[in-house]
């Protein structure tokens, strides 16, 4: 099976890197629909060296690996990748005009970060992320999360959005043809998560918010420039060098379609963006309903996550005192949890009957329940590029091959 990666910006370029070293796939087509530099030459080059990450041969053989790029043949855009064929088309950008089929590909990760409506029909003018079916591919992973432009429509049955070692077990080979690999933020934040809900229980969450401080990506701007017609946010047009950015994030939302339980707790989700290249972190603040007596201390949390990291190969748990370059190319870690910076402070909050329209209270009568809360601060880990979100991107496309053959 051949596999088709639409894009070679950051997560298309790494998820080159990734199969190319896997070898799970008989070759690989990547379409950028544009021509690079001079030659093929030039576009070598650009896929071998990193700036992040360094040498492609180092990231496969360590200090010792040279050149694994040879065979380049400018005509046909092909070239050998650590003995994998890989073919670059260099005509179309629209999906539904690149040639999967003719290529032999059947599956294809679209990387551009520009097709992400799984609603639109193949007509639009700009092209549309159903193209790459049209095309001749028989499944399509998106990795970005889904965003439906128009209000009011549902998600098609045929789309889904999955993480692995979370919900991945939904995933129904005949009826899923668009599958969403969410973001890596939602990717870190399901694993922090999910622990928490199977140790403490849903019900027992009552209020949850989560801060991103994420490194920089490409809808930043290197240097100040002006924003466009219409804008809204002028903050995306200034340096990344310069500034922490205030900006959003949809991992509430995505996390709600991968862990269904968080749609009935109260959860906001913020990001900043700062002028590191990789490398970022959550923070997550709960509020937890105990039982009198009986309060959450951080090391029951701390033990959840230890307990929870021994038997799943996405989550690790650290006590190591890292900071954000430590994290880099940590192969398969969802999440890193900062064990030594969990922190709880448990209180009793009264809650005034009266304002919660409870029936049967006499006028004017003022009734405090007591409840005793735990407010938790946990800290998570995570290469939003290689380490974490591209290897499991690479981890659920080969999942999906799999059960196409």
């Amino acid at each position: 099976m051949k596999l088709g990666i639409n894009g070679l910006g950051r997560i298309g370029k790494l998820s080159l890197w990734s199969h190319v070293s896997r070898k799970r796939f008989s070759g690989l087509v990547v379409n950028i629909g544009r021509n690079v530099g001079k030659n093929i030459d030039d576009l070598a080059a650009s896929i071998e060296r990193d700036s992040t990450y360094g040498r492609l041969g180092s990231y496969l053989y360590g200090h010792k690996g040279g050149r694994v790029i040879e065979q380049l043949n400018e005509e046909t855009g092909e070239m050998l990748v650590n003995g994998v064929p890989v073919k670059i088309l260099r005509t179309n950008r629209n999906p539904k005009e690149i040639a999967w089929r003719e290529s032999g590909v059947s599956l294809v990760v679209d990387t551009t970060g520009v097709f992400t409506d799984p609603t639109t029909g193949t007509d639009e003018a700009k092209g549309a992320l159903r193209g790459h079916l049209e095309a001749g591919a028989a499944k399509v992973i998106l990795s970005a999360p889904f965003k439906i432009k128009s209000k009011g429509i549902e998600m098609p049955d045929d789309a889904v959005t999955m993480v692995m070692g979370i919900n991945d077990d939904e995933y129904v080979v005949s009826r899923h043809n668009i599958i969403s690999a969410a973001s890596c933020t939602t990717t870190c934040l399901s694993y922090m998560i999910k622990p928490l809900l199977e140790a403490i229980g849903a019900e027992n969450l009552l209020s949850a918010s989560m801060v991103t401080v994420h490194a920089a990506t490409g809808s930043q701007q290197v240097l100040d420039r002006l924003p466009g017609g219409g804008a809204a946010d002028l903050r995306k047009n200034r340096s990344i060098l310069n500034n922490i950015i205030l900006t959003t994030t949809g991992a509430a939302k995505a996390l709600a379609l991968v862990i269904p339980e968080m749609k009935n707790i109260g959860f906001i989700a913020e990001s900043v963006r700062i002028p590191t290249s990789t490398g970022s972190l959550i923070i997550l603040v709960i509020n937890i309903q105990d039982e009198p007596g009986n309060p959450t201390k951080r090391e029951f949390i701390n033990s959840l996550y230890r307990e929870y990291a021994e038997n799943n190969k996405y989550l690790e748990y650290s006590e190591k005192q890292n900071v954000s370059s430590d994290i880099i190319g940590v192969p398969e870690a969802a999440a890193i949890i900062e064990g030594t910076e969990t922190h709880t402070r448990t209180a009793s909050i009264f809650v005034n009957l009266a304002k919660t329209g409870v029936s049967g209270l006499a006028d004017g009568r003022e009734a405090l329940l007591e409840v005793p809360v735990t407010q938790a601060v946990i800290y998570g880990w995570y290469d939003n590029e290689l380490g974490s979100y591209t290897n499991m991107l690479g981890d659920l496309t080969v999942k999906i091959a799999d059960n196409m053959v």
